[in-house]
């Protein structure tokens, strides 16, 4: 990409109308974005943001950050949301004044409740049209949208005067990167995004200013050590905060032949076919999980990168997580708000916590040899064909009666795609199918890995309807070279379906599995589970494959596992455009969200 320094002198030397076009701050914020190699921004335009969108159509033609047009604003900060997964870069999004500002604030939500670095730019009208009922007004004066955003923002403010503009615009993307991280919110008057700045450059290098430092506290570190040298029984659990140090945690647990054990949130980042996993704890989760943490001869339980809420809890169980058996290893100190009990909090980046761990126990020595030597055995890491942990009902995943039963489908999928495939799940049944049944083949077993590594990712805190659409589309521009398997249940198609059409327009290889009961599924069967009244779940029957068909997608009607199984995965897969798979599921299997419907209950 073309420096900003070195545009602005070919804007003074050359008089094509391009090149002497004024220099703005929504040009200044573009620049901002190109340091910090974001390649995207996702959002709608109008009036109020058209200044945003004339430096976009510049930069687009010049190679630097293009616009993606999302068909709904709330999905265009799933979007932002799904780019930063796979990145690790700032996921940036706007929308126009009023309506369309308003539209981002759920996604904001998410992300604020995600700990996700998103900066959401809205537009205001012009600051002299203030208190005029001007058309979409969202000032203090109108419809307050500054107001609205102050609650699910770590940083959030009206840019009321140019002088304003980019240190404004420089602490909110530190503070998205600041722990806890999360989303900033800029809301930008017409005129002022339009108006010529003092510099015609950044002034600060704001990629020295957003990593990830590399402090823990020495202390407790110490004393983490001397715990796993003395237990002879630990359990390793495992959460999203830890996919940064992955690799140096699964050595540490390899040396200490620990058990492994992941969150929901977690889920991806081991394995399944890691001989010491046993599963996922919580939400959906795995009894062979559940019996390893009532192990009498538990000593020691390390929860790592984890909030420890009532997904990756098990509704807040005490005789499961919540006891002084554990140890929370964390980067973000709030999330020690919820393990009081614990014999140990250990803060710190967890990268740096578990590289020092490995040094100072000399597991960092252990050879790299297919035979890993532990304290108490011996165990073949290259034995992929045997999973250890159990799954509910195993007769059903190996039903072939039609329709599909959902637990086939989640079980077989991984097996249809390429290794490489991401996968993520929707809110709802969707999620609970699939944490518990769908687990994606992951071959390595131990050592560096992919920060931005796990082929799985759900939505689980705020978890909006329609995430794991707009989700994917992000990932999607992400990695184009990966395919995106988007499992999503009718009712979050009919809610957020439209942007499929995105993926049409961009050739983005996602295949879309709709598990299409004509239900809100969740809603269904948690009301039987529950006792509730019967209301308010079903939905009409609608062919999704001849909608997407109607928009131009590549779509099938899926009806029996023999239609799945005929299906040219590899085909469908290298394919540069979505496809859609109207899967037709078993309507009387309940999915596995007795956790949840307990809560609900007031039952533990």
């Amino acid at each position: 990409m073309t420096s900003a320094s070195t545009r602005t002198t070919s804007q003074a030397t050359q008089s094509t109308p391009e090149k002497t076009t004024p220099y703005t701050s929504a040009d200044l914020l573009i620049d901002y974005l190109e340091q910090l190699s974001v390649e995207y921004v996702f959002g709608i335009p109008g009036g109020a943001i058209e200044p945003l969108y004339d430096s976009l159509a510049r930069s687009e033609r010049r190679g630097g950050p293009r616009a993606i047009v999302s068909r709904h604003e709330t999905s265009a900060v799933f979007m932002a949301d799904g780019y930063h997964l796979l990145t690790g870069k700032l996921g940036v999004c706007c929308a126009t004044t009023g309506p369309g500002a308003t539209n981002l604030i759920t996604g904001m939500a998410c992300a604020a409740a995600n700990n996700t670095p998103i900066l959401a730019i809205t537009a205001q009208t012009a600051l002299n049209t203030f208190g005029n009922s001007a058309f979409q007004e969202s000032s203090c004066t109108g419809i307050n949208t500054v107001g609205m955003f102050e609650y699910c923002s770590k940083y959030n403010t009206l840019v009321s005067h140019i002088d304003q503009f980019e240190r404004k615009l420089a602490t909110a993307i530190m503070a998205a990167f600041q722990s806890p991280r999360g989303p900033v919110h800029l809301s930008i008057p017409m005129d002022v995004m339009r108006a010529s700045p003092k510099v015609l450059k950044p002034t600060y290098d704001l990629m020295k200013q957003i990593g990830s430092p590399s402090l823990y506290d020495h202390q407790s570190v110490d004393q983490l050590c001397s715990l796993l040298d003395a237990a002879k029984n630990i359990v390793f659990v495992i959460g999203e905060g830890a996919s940064e140090a992955i690799g140096s945690i699964l050595d540490t647990a390899e040396h200490y032949n620990a058990t492994l054990i992941t969150t929901p949130h977690g889920k991806g980042l081991v394995s399944p076919y890691h001989p010491s996993f046993r599963g996922v704890i919580g939400f959906a989760g795995h009894e062979s999980a559940r019996e390893a943490l009532r192990d009498e001869h538990l000593d020691l339980l390390i929860t790592i990168g984890t909030n420890l809420g009532e997904w990756a809890s098990s509704g807040w169980d005490v005789s499961l997580l919540l006891n002084s058996r554990m140890v929370h290893v964390d980067e973000q100190t709030y999330n020690f708000s919820q393990s009081p009990m614990a014999k140990l909090h250990v803060q710190g980046r967890i990268s740096t916590v578990f590289n020092y761990v490995l040094t100072n126990c000399g597991a960092i020595k252990v050879s790299p040899s297919p035979h890993i030597e532990s304290r108490k055995t011996n165990t073949n890491i290259h034995n992929l064909k045997k999973r250890h942990f159990k799954l509910d009902d195993e007769k059903s995943w190996l039903d072939i009666s039609t329709p599909i039963k959902p637990q086939r489908l989640m079980h077989d999928l991984p097996k249809l795609c390429p290794s490489n495939t991401r996968y993520l799940a929707d809110t709802g049944a969707s999620f609970a199918w699939a944490i518990h049944y769908m687990h994606p083949f992951e071959r390595r077993m131990r050592g560096s890995r992919n920060a931005r590594g796990g082929l799985f990712r759900a939505c689980l805190e705020f978890a909006p309807m329609g995430w794991a659409i707009g989700c994917a589309i992000g990932m999607a521009f992400a990695k184009p070279s990966d395919p995106v398997v988007c499992i999503t249940g009718d009712g979050s198609l009919l809610m957020n379906g439209q942007e499929i059409t995105v993926a049409i327009q961009e050739h983005l290889t996602i295949i879309f599995v709709i598990l299409n009961d004509s239900a809100l599924g969740m809603v269904k069967h948690g009301q039987k589970l529950t006792g509730a009244e019967e209301i308010g779940s079903m939905l009409p029957k609608v062919n999704f494959a001849d909608m997407a068909k109607s928009m131009g997608a590549n779509a099938y009607r899926i009806e029996s596992p023999e239609q799945l199984d005929n299906l040219d995965f590899d085909e469908i897969c290298k394919r540069k455009g979505p496809t859609l798979l109207d899967i037709l599921i078993d309507v009387n299997e309940v999915p596995p969200i007795a956790m949840r419907t307990n809560v609900l209950k007031g039952e533990k």
